[in-house]
């Protein structure tokens, strides 16, 4: 319980109507939520204007009402609070009422196209490897301290996101990583929010269904170093055009990281195998369980974030060797002579860095099978440069379901073929059945040949027409192996 003054604090009201003396006893964005003297944020979402409920949430008799435009009928008792961006108020008013969490913790943000999850997550596992309780909140799951919490989206609503900050705070944790996606930044959700740091991947075509261009997507990414405080770190991939651009306007303290030119923090891979590479962080060499040049970035940015967070190099470089692959990104099986590797790349740039990372380490020789698919409601203009760069880099390509939501599999793979050329098409089979497509690639697999299952990673279902069933590529590979010994 808060008192309606103390929330209206948090933010700055163009006009107020009604009492601020009074007490509120819960905070919603949803109008089903909204209680008797709770208050209700009206914020205008992609599917549903939270406007048209403030009738029906005024007759239950909450005790106050935060929108953009007033009604034109007044609910007696009901206070009536405008402002010029509800959800940009309800991200201060969430932190208000959780008693701000992120100001108790160092809180490090990670934003980018690419990478977002393996670079929070052993931010996450470094902290702890140094000793300290810390959070994390991903795309695969989040963490109060060594308590996992599922995960909806890749950043919550400013809500439950303050709700697990609080949690955190209260469980001891000092430290908080938590990756930041671009629908968050433009709808607001980490408004209100204190940061420590912020750190940029990479930017490619993603999410184009929603933000409809490259540049609002890019822009999107940009709001979140534009909100970073002066004593904030702000550390981008110098090797991406996008890169300086993140940096333009931030009041936060300026770094980057590379693995091509001089930068605050350089790395180097010196030798790579499926199972790992030999690394050279600002010149000390390191061995690491990780390979490809995609996870050589994610692991500078690791290593730069760890040491400007406050950690000390040495101790930073001595962790870098203990920490393990995140679920589903290049994970990697074997049986029968074969190579299975799943990964999360869901985008046309991530499943070329997975299979150029590939045929580096096997060679001209060693034959490349891919399973990928792509996900239903979604861009469709990826859909053929997926099939395109998978052929192109693959001796043998199956084409299959992946989330197909809403929409037939088929007529997605149809999209999809519309990038493969005639001499493309003759090493390309589409099998809708994404089990049979991860067996057909197996089983026809020679030995010493490798099979990358591409776009689902760590998901552990499969979305059809509004219903998610149990499906883990994972386990499908799993046992498709078993199957050859």
């Amino acid at each position: 319980m808060l008192k309606l003054k103390t929330l209206i604090d948090a933010i700055s009201p163009l006009e107020i109507i009604g009492e601020i003396d009074k007490n509120i006893v819960s905070l919603q964005s949803d109008s089903r939520k909204a209680e008797k003297e709770g208050m209700f944020v009206a914020v205008r979402g992609v599917t549903t204007d939270g406007h048209k409920y403030i009738p029906v949430v005024a007759s239950a008799h909450v005790g106050a009402i935060v929108c953009e435009v007033l009604p034109a009928v007044f609910e007696q008792g009901v206070t009536y609070i405008r402002v010029a961006n509800s959800a940009e108020a309800l991200g201060h008013l969430a932190s208000q009422w959780y008693d701000n969490p992120s100001s108790k913790l160092k809180l490090v943000g990670v934003t980018g196209t690419n990478g977002k999850t393996t670079t929070a997550t052993l931010l996450y596992e470094m902290a702890r490897l140094e000793g300290y309780r810390a959070g994390l909140l991903s795309t695969v799951c989040n963490y109060i301290d060594n308590e996992a919490v599922p995960s909806t989206h890749t950043t919550p609503d400013p809500i439950s996101l303050n709700a697990l900050l609080a949690a955190m705070v209260e469980r001891g944790c000092d430290y908080a990583f938590m990756e930041v996606s671009s629908h968050a930044a433009a709808q607001h959700r980490i408004a209100g929010l204190k940061f420590t740091g912020g750190v940029f991947s990479n930017l490619t075509r993603d999410h184009l269904d929603y933000h409809l261009t490259v540049e609002n997507y890019m822009n999107a990414k940009k709001a979140f170093f534009d909100m970073l405080p002066p004593e904030a770190f702000a550390l981008v991939n110098a090797d991406d055009k996008a890169g300086a651009y993140m940096l333009q306007n931030t009041r936060a303290r300026k770094y980057t990281y590379s693995l091509r030119t001089d930068a605050d923090f350089r790395g180097r891979i010196l030798e790579t195998r499926l199972d790992g590479t030999l690394l050279m962080l600002n010149g000390k060499e390191v061995e690491v369980q990780f390979t490809g040049k995609f996870n050589a970035y994610n692991l500078t940015a690791v290593y730069g974030a760890a040491i400007l967070t406050g950690f000390q190099p040495d101790e930073v470089l001595v962790n870098m060797s203990k920490l393990v692959p995140v679920a589903g990104r290049f994970q990697t099986f074997s049986g029968g002579g074969v190579t299975a590797i799943v990964d999360y790349a869901h985008t046309p740039d991530a499943l070329v860095n997975v299979l150029d990372t590939i045929r580096e380490i096997i060679g001209a020789g060693g034959e490349i099978t891919t399973v990928v698919g792509c996900g239903g409601n979604r861009d469709h203009g990826k859909r053929p440069i997926m099939a395109t760069e998978s052929a192109k880099r693959s001796d043998h390509l199956i084409l299959t379901s992946d989330n197909p939501r809403d929409e037939e599999p088929e007529a997605i793979i149809r999209d999809m073929k519309e990038g493969l050329s005639p001499t493309d098409m003759r090493k390309t089979l589409c099998i809708t059945d994404r089990r049979e497509a991860i067996r057909a690639a197996i089983h026809a697999a020679l030995p010493g040949s490798v099979v990358l299952i591409a776009g689902k990673g760590h998901e552990p279902y499969q979305e059809v027409k509004g219903v998610k069933h149990h499906f883990d590529d994972r386990e499908e590979v799993t046992a498709a192996l078993a199957e050859l010994d």
